[in-house]
């Protein structure tokens, strides 16, 4: 059913839209979040979106905001956002993607979701990550999370929740989280913007150290003007008007760090369409493939590896529990370490060479596929093999894992659809410090070639969202 069948909702307006309304006092937070949980009430059950929901307690903190005398200085007001469920929400557990897997109650928000409802934001509720946060599907014993854009292919991972309650006007903004793609590659799939800010620019409190100090956390969002305002609150700046860039010289690869998988033909000419759009914005550029280097993919493995096994020792959960495929990957990881596998020098190495690449070939920035191939099916993926799942994962999805093992921010922006229908999209990386940059070049790309900010069948914005426009 469309909106134009139902009442009257802000479901489908973006964050920018819905706070500006709340602002002027043409909305109430409270009437913008009921609206957002009838919809999750009504759609959830087919998309499987959400572990938690926080309804009445959603209800309460928006009619606080509406309390509130003074709302100028709240850029979410009363935006509903939905948390990653590994990222601590006071007052429930955290899940960490299965119930094996599961913490106790957390007392306190962590920082970034502190930092949310700082903002004006109201947590509606946690959404679904694969077990541990491993995998680029997501899925448990409890649910198949499903693509709004197509139900027989998964949303990607591990912030699959999140994408899917995005791209399906769930939620207009959703916490994610990125070891080695995990908000870049749900984006791909759902037809989203997703950045993983470079190393250190929003906390991160992620597993023992963040897996080695590849994780970071982010956001997801159907605009680049949202993405921008997410990342301002988590990274604890002031929101600021994205500037127009001066002429940049990109550099464009179709190369990947996986010997072997090779980008299919949607996603070349992803690249290449990008690539014209970039020029008719007035930038050069180039083919410029990155050095990877032969060793990087073991490394990268050996360090995934052993964050999961270190999390999971950290923890101290029952290893007996967990889906077969994680304790596997976690008796990879012990034996990486024993092996003296894992290396910050290793690493290091890694993030010299990625950041020497842009002045080592003269560019500002970096584009490449998002993704090598459509999104794997919708499945059990929780009860497959280990081998299944990595061969799934790695095929469909080697562009993004570099740019964590350096570092480096790295975002993903929609170029389109492919001949099934399903999204289609390109990553653009940068030096360190080039966040606002990223954003400023894919809102070139949106202002050129705007794509549908959610998945067909889905609520697109409102008629109440007209005020706040």
């Amino acid at each position: 059913m469309g909106v134009q069948d139902m009442m009257p909702t802000w479901v489908g307006a973006t964050a920018k839209q819905i706070a500006r309304a709340v602002r002027r006092g043409d909305a109430s937070a409270t009437q913008v979040v009921a609206d957002h949980l009838d919809h999750i009430d009504r759609t959830d059950p087919t998309i499987g979106a959400f572990r938690a929901l926080r309804g009445g307690e959603a209800i309460t903190e928006a009619e606080k905001v509406d309390e509130q005398e003074d709302l100028g200085n709240l850029p979410l007001a009363g935006v509903p956002v939905a948390v990653k469920e590994n990222t601590p929400v006071a007052g429930l557990p955290t899940w960490n993607g299965s119930a094996a897997a599961r913490s106790v109650v957390a007392e306190d928000d962590h920082e970034v979701v502190r930092r949310l409802r700082g903002a004006g934001a109201v947590i509606v509720g946690v959404t679904r990550m694969p077990e541990l946060g491993l995998w680029a599907v997501t899925d448990d014993e409890t649910a198949v999370t499903r693509n709004p854009w197509h139900s027989d292919h998964t949303p990607g991972g591990s912030s699959g929740g999140a994408a899917a309650a995005v791209a399906a006007g769930l939620v207009p903004l959703a916490h994610g989280n990125d070891g080695l793609g995990s908000i870049r590659i749900p984006a791909a799939c759902c037809g989203l913007v997703g950045l993983k800010p470079g190393r250190g620019v929003v906390p991160g409190g992620l597993g023992v150290d963040d897996w080695f100090g590849l994780a970071e956390q982010g956001m997801l969002a159907t605009t680049v003007a949202d993405a921008a305002l997410g990342f301002a609150v988590l990274a604890g700046r002031r929101p600021e008007a994205l500037v127009q860039p001066s002429p940049l010289r990109v550099g464009v690869s179709l190369r990947t760090p996986v010997p072997g998988v090779l980008p299919d033909r949607p996603n070349r000419s992803a690249v290449t369409e990008a690539a014209r759009l970039l020029i008719a914005a007035g930038h050069d550029t180039v083919t410029a493939d990155p050095a990877y280097p032969l060793l990087l993919g073991p490394q990268t493995l050996a360090t995934w590896f052993a964050a999961a096994a270190r999390d999971v020792d950290d923890a101290g959960l029952d290893e007996t529990a967990l889906q077969p495929r994680n304790r596997r990957h976690i008796a990879f990881g012990r034996w990486a370490q024993r092996k003296g596998y894992v290396r910050a020098a290793d690493r290091d190495g890694w993030r010299e060479r990625a950041v020497g690449y842009f002045a080592d070939r003269n560019v500002d920035l970096l584009l490449t596929p998002a993704l090598a191939a459509r999104p794997p099916a919708a499945a059990g993926w929780g009860g497959r093999s280990w081998q299944a799942n990595m061969v799934a994962s790695v095929r469909y999805a080697p562009y993004t894992s570099p740019w964590n093992v350096a570092g480096l921010p790295a975002l993903v922006v929609p170029i389109g659809q492919r001949p099934d229908g399903l999204p289609v999209a390109v990553q653009l990386v940068g030096p360190p410090g080039s966040e606002l940059l990223l954003l400023a070049v894919a809102g070139q790309i949106e202002m050129a070639a705007p794509w549908s900010r959610h998945a067909p069948g889905y609520p697109r914005v409102a008629s109440r969202s007209a005020a706040g426009s």
